[in-house]
C-alpha cells in the first residue's frame, strides 16, 4: 500500500492499524486491547500485554536464523579500532552484563544511568537493562557533572555505568573525575560504579563503590559457560524501557519516559515504512546513544528489524578528514544513512566539491535522511548532487520517539519540497492552530499540535511528573500534544517546521535551555540580568548568545568578563552548549511588565527586520542592541 492508503487505513481504524503492526514483534502475551484510554496521562497501548524488548533485539534472531548475521559494527576512527558482533556475540555479552547488574543488587524497576562514549560496552550496558527490566537513562558522555547531577537526583539510580574517559579529535576527555564531581554534588548516591577503563587514560577507582567492568563482564561471562541462565524478565508492555533527560525551558531537565510494547512496535514499523529497510541489510544512525537518534536508531530501531547497525566514534570531520562518512559507507554496505543537517555541512564547509568521496563507492547508499534541526535547503541540494539519491528531512522529537512528519521511502518515495519535512506518519494528526486553539488555513504559520492520543512509542510521561507532563504538553491546548514548534500546512499536506516557540534552542541538533545557561551566566558576580537567545549560524544551525547588564561600580574590563561568563557557561553546561560569546551592555529591551523581549533580539541578532512592540518599555534600547551586536560582530 502507499503513502495515502496507509494513512488513511490508520486514520479509520488506529486501534485495528497498531494491532496489526504489533504482530511483527515477539510476545510473552499477545495484547488483545490495542489502547486503554482511562490508563496514564493520555490513555496507554497493549495495556494487557506482557514482553521483552531485549528479547525481541537480540534472542529472537538467534533463534529465528540471524545467529551469524552481524548486528553491531563499532568503527572508531579516534582509536583505530573496528570490532563486529554477530547476534549470538552480541546476545552472549548482554547475557553476561545482565548477570553483572543483578549480582551489583539491580532488579525490575531500578535505574541504571549510563554515562559513556560510543563504544559497543555502552550498547550492552542498555540491553542489559532491558533484559532484567531495569529502567536505564543515557547522560551524553563527558556532560558538565552539575548537569548530570541533576540527572542523578531525578532519576535516583541503583548504579551508575561509566567509562574511564572520552576520545574526541585532538583530545582527551576524562570521565571519571566529572562522574565523581555529579555523584559529589548529588543528593542521591548509586550503590555502585561500573567503570570501562579505555587504554588512552585509565581511571582511579574508589574502594567499595567503583567495579571494573573488564573484571566483571570476565567473571559473568564464565558464569554464563559454566551453565548460569541468564533469562529476559517477563515486562507488562506499560512497563518503563529507559529515561531520556531533554532541556525543559526553567533549566530543569524532563526525564522523557518509553515505554516498552509501544516501543517496540513503532520502531519496527519506522524501519521498514519510512527508511525502507529490509532485515540483513546495514543501516547508520551517525548520532550518539545520549541522544533519542541513537536510542531509537542505533540500538533498538535496527536490532529489532533484524538489520546490522553500525556504532561510530568519530566527527564528520577530523577523523580524520571530510572523507570519514563516506569511508564508512562504502566499507560497511551502509544502505540508509541518518543524520543531523549539521554533519552535512561540516563535511561541505571542509570538502565543498567533495573530493574526499572520491575512491568511494557510494552505489550501495539508497537514501540519506536528515533530523534533529531545520534542513536548510542549500545543504540538501549539494548532498543531492554529491550522492545521487533520496535526501529526505524528517521532523521528529526526543517526545515522540520516531518520525511525526517524513517521506516514507518503505510506503512510497513521495514529491521532495525542500524545507519541508514533508507529510504526518500514521499515527499523527497534525494541526496548525492559532493561540486561541482554531486550526488556521493552509500557508498560514501557527502552533504545531498533535492530536491526541500519541502514537506507539511516544513519550507516556515525564519521570515521577505526570503533572508537569500535563502541563508541558497537554495544557496549551486541551485535546492535543503541544510541540511547542511553530509551522504551516501547505495545500498538499506538507508541513513545514519554521523553528521552536519556547527558549530551547536547537544546537546542531542537540536541544539545550536558554534557562540554563541564563542561570550559569547570572552566576557571575559582576552580572546583574541577563538574556540568552539563539541565533543562527551557518555549521550548528543555532548557537547561543548571551546579552549581559553589569552590576553598578564593576570595573573589571568588559572582555575579561565575557571570557569569565563563556568559562562559566561551558563549565556548568558543558561544551556541547558552544556558548561562545556574550556581550556586556547597558540594558536590555523589555516590556512593561518586566518581560525581556528575546524573540525581538534574537531577530536582531540574525539581521532580520523586526518591528517594536507596542508593549515595549523604551522603543530606543533596540536601537542600542542592534549597534552593539553589529560592533561585536565586527570585532
Amino acid at each position: 500500500m502507499g503513502y495515502r492508503d496507509t494513512y488513511d487505513r490508520w486514520r479509520n481504524d488506529p486501534s485495528g492499524f497498531w494491532m496489526e503492526a504489533a504482530n511483527d514483534v515477539d510476545w510473552f502475551s499477545p495484547p488483545t486491547v490495542a489502547f486503554e484510554p482511562s490508563a496514564g496521562v493520555y490513555g496507554r497501548w497493549f495495556p494487557d500485554a506482557t514482553c521483552n524488548t531485549c528479547h525481541n533485539a537480540l534472542d529472537r534472531h538467534v533463534e529465528g536464523g540471524r545467529a551469524d548475521q552481524a548486528a553491531l559494527v563499532y568503527d572508531s576512527p579516534v582509536t583505530g579500532t573496528k570490532r563486529t558482533f554477530t547476534y549470538v556475540e552480541l546476545l552472549r555479552e548482554v547475557q553476561a552484563f545482565a548477570l553483572v547488574l543483578t549480582d551489583l543488587g539491580v532488579a525490575k524497576g531500578d535505574r541504571v544511568v549510563v554515562y559513556m562514549p560510543m563504544v559497543p560496552e555502552a550498547v550492552v550496558g542498555m540491553l542489559a537493562c532491558a533484559r532484567i527490566g531495569a529502567v536505564h537513562s543515557v547522560v551524553f558522555g563527558g556532560f558538565a557533572a552539575r548537569e548530570l547531577a541533576t540527572r542523578i537526583d531525578d532519576a535516583m539510580p541503583k548504579i551508575i555505568l561509566s567509562a574511564s574517559c572520552g576520545i574526541e579529535p585532538g583530545r582527551t576527555v576524562a570521565y571519571k573525575p566529572l562522574l565523581d564531581e555529579a555523584i559529589a554534588l548529588a543528593a542521591h548516591k548509586p550503590s555502585a560504579c561500573v567503570v570501562l577503563q579505555r587504554e588512552r587514560l585509565k581511571a582511579e577507582l574508589a574502594d567499595g563503590r567503583d567495579h571494573d567492568w573488564h573484571d566483571r563482564q570476565r567473571n559473568a561471562l564464565a558464569d554464563l559457560a559454566g551453565g548460569r541462565p541468564s533469562p529476559c524478565v517477563e515486562l507488562a508492555a506499560t512497563d518503563p524501557l529507559y529515561i531520556l533527560y531533554t532541556s525543559g525551558t526553567t533549566g530543569r531537565p524532563k526525564g522523557i519516559v518509553r515505554d516498552n510494547g509501544g516501543h517496540m512496535v513503532a520502531l519496527r514499523w519506522t524501519m521498514e515504512a519510512i527508511y525502507g529497510m529490509a532485515p540483513g541489510e546495514t543501516y547508520w544512525a551517525a548520532s550518539d546513544v545520549g541522544w533519542v537518534v541513537g536510542h531509537s536508531y542505533i540500538v533498538y530501531g535496527p536490532l529489532l528489524h533484524g538489520c546490522t547497525t553500525v556504532l561510530f566514534e568519530g566527527k564528520p570531520v577530523g577523523t580524520p578528514d571530510a572523507g570519514t562518512f563516506w569511508r564508512v559507507i562504502a566499507e560497511h554496505g551502509v544502505r540508509v544513512l541518518f543524520t543531523a543537517p549539521t554533519a552535512i555541512r561540516a563535511i561541505r564547509k571542509e570538502d565543498p566539491d567533495a573530493r574526499h568521496a572520491a575512491g568511494h563507492d557510494l552505489t550501495g547508499l539508497r537514501a540519506l535522511f536528515l533530523a534533529g534541526e531545520r534542513a536548510d535547503p542549500e545543504t540538501i541540494r549539494w548532498a543531492e548532487r554529491l550522492l545521487d539519491v533520496p535526501v529526505i528531512d524528517h521532523w521528529w522529537q526526543t517526545e515522540t520517539g520516531c518520525a511525526v512528519a517524513a517521506n516514507p521511502l518503505g510506503l512510497e518515495r513521495l514529491p521532495v519540497k525542500h524545507g519541508s519535512p514533508a507529510v504526518p506518519m500514521p499515527g499523527y494528526g497534525i494541526r496548525i492552530l492559532d493561540t486561541e486553539g482554531r486550526s488556521v488555513s493552509p500557508g498560514v504559520m501557527g502552533n504545531i499540535a498533535l492530536e491526541l492520543p500519541l502514537p506507539p512509542g511516544a513519550a507516556v510521561t515525564l519521570w515521577g511528573a505526570d503533572d508537569r507532563f500535563r502541563s508541558s504538553y497537554l495544557q496549551t491546548q486541551p485535546g492535543y500534544y503541544d510541540t511547542a514548534d511553530a509551522g504551516s500546512v501547505d495545500e498538499d499536506g506538507y508541513i513545514w517546521v519554521m523553528g521552536r516557540t519556547d527558549d530551547v534552542i536547537n544546537v546542531a541538533g542537540h536541544r539545550l535551555s536558554t534557562g540554563a545557561m541564563e542561570e550559569a551566566v547570572a552566576a557571575h558576580p559582576a552580572v546583574a540580568e541577563c538574556a540568552v537567545f539563539g541565533c543562527r549560524d551557518e555549521l550548528k544551525g543555532e548557537v547561543p548568545f548571551g546579552l549581559v547588564v553589569l552590576k553598578s561600580g564593576v570595573d573589571t574590563p568588559t572582555t575579561d568578563i565575557e571570557a569569565e561568563i563563556v568559562a562559566t557557561v561551558r563549565d556548568r553546561i558543558g561544551p556541547l552548549a558552544a556558548f561562545k560569546k556574550a556581550l556586556v551592555i547597558d540594558r536590555l529591551p523589555k516590556t512593561r511588565s518586566g518581560k525581556i523581549l528575546r524573540g525581538t533580539i534574537k531577530r536582531i541578532a540574525d539581521g532580520e527586520p523586526y518591528t517594536p512592540p507596542g508593549t515595549i518599555e523604551d522603543p530606543a534600547v533596540l536601537t542600542e542592541i542592534e549597534g552593539a551586536i553589529l560592533n561585536a560582530n565586527e570585532r
